[in-house]
């Protein structure tokens, strides 16, 4: 006599992992399932992380030449949209933070070395 194991049969399927989400999540999930037609939670959790996985990529580091040829065009750019009517210091200062980026995502570009804590 074979031995009984416990739970539901193997279906021969991916294993299952489990999670806890909160209600406003589970809920946000049902509902773009809804809006995307899919069938299930399960299903639709599965195509979010797909695609979260997908654009989650690391980017390629650019050259140094292609960046910095990259950033001249900025600056030119920048230049023949800047503001007349402002100082010289002024046009610099806004000319920097724009090549810069906004702070909240520097942390982001790869082209930025990290600050060392």
């Amino acid at each position: 006599m074979a031995k009984r194991v416990r739970g539901n049969p193997a279906t021969g399927h991916d294993p299952v992992s489990a999670i806890r989400l909160s209600t406003n999540l589970t809920a946000a999930i049902d509902k773009w399932a809804a809006q995307m037609g899919l069938s299930s939670r399960a299903q639709a959790i599965r195509r979010l992380i797909e695609f979260g996985l997908a654009g989650a990529q690391p980017t390629k580091r650019r050259a140094p030449k292609a960046a910095a040829k990259a950033s001249k065009l900025a600056a030119q750019q920048i230049d023949e949209l800047a503001d007349r009517s402002a100082t010289a210091e002024e046009q610099q200062k806004r000319k920097q933070r724009l090549l810069k980026g906004p702070p909240e995502f520097r942390e982001m570009r790869a082209d930025l070395s990290k600050p060392k804590s």
